[in-house]
């Protein structure tokens, strides 16, 4: 299985100044191509043994602040990222033969934002937030189901679920991001920002494929 990619590429004099700038130009136009869910990143922590892990979360904001997403903090990424904040976003962009990494640390947001964020959210998903323990063994698929009934028993449809405790946002501020643009015979563009000299933003190394 091989695919032919394009002949246009990304040079350096089409970069914005800061990845944030060049990341909200790209996912524009994935939006505007109809990609499925352009927001799904794959993100990757690290535990105390040194084991990598992965799984696709959905990007929910991106400011020059950094990336926003949301999960259990319990779950094995929660506690991976308390123990390591190193984190690594990818966005995989395949139609557009495209890709971003962001590498950086991840923080906790401030409870109001994830206070807000969750009144925004489905009726059916806050419950699940709090029906199920993410990441635990749990004995079968009518014990998670249970638990949601429960919940939507105590809290019907229309009324205020209060967010869980346990459960919040992480804001990723970039340290490394690189854009990939798919090319002919494999020679692709890699465009990585890196950090510049102390207050003078960022400089753009260019990769071999």
């Amino acid at each position: 299985m091989r695919a032919h990619y394009r002949a246009e590429g990304l040079a350096e004099a089409d970069l914005a100044a800061d990845p944030y700038e060049q990341f909200a130009r790209w996912f524009k136009e994935a939006v505007a191509a109809g990609l499925h869910e352009p927001n799904a990143m794959v993100v990757s922590t690290v535990g105390p043994d040194g084991r990598p892990s992965s799984r696709t979360v959905l990007l929910k904001a991106f400011t020059g602040r950094g990336f926003v997403f949301y999960t259990n903090y319990t779950s094995r990424k929660g506690r991976e990222l308390a123990e390591n904040p190193r984190v690594s976003l990818l966005f995989p962009w395949h139609p557009l033969a495209r890709q971003v990494i962001v590498s950086g640390t991840a923080e906790r947001i401030g409870r109001d934002e994830t206070a807000a964020y969750f009144r925004t959210r489905p009726h059916g998903s806050q419950l699940g937030a709090w029906a199920s323990d993410q990441s635990a063994v749990i004995g079968s698929r009518d014990e998670l189901e249970r638990a949601y009934e429960e919940l939507a028993d105590r809290y019907p449809e229309g009324e205020q679920v209060p967010a869980p405790p346990h459960w919040g946002g992480y804001r990723v501020v970039a340290e490394e991001a690189e854009f990939w643009q798919g090319r002919l015979n494999r020679l692709h563009d890699r465009l990585r920002y890196v950090p510049a000299e102390p207050g003078e933003g960022w400089r753009v190394e260019r990769l071999a494929p």
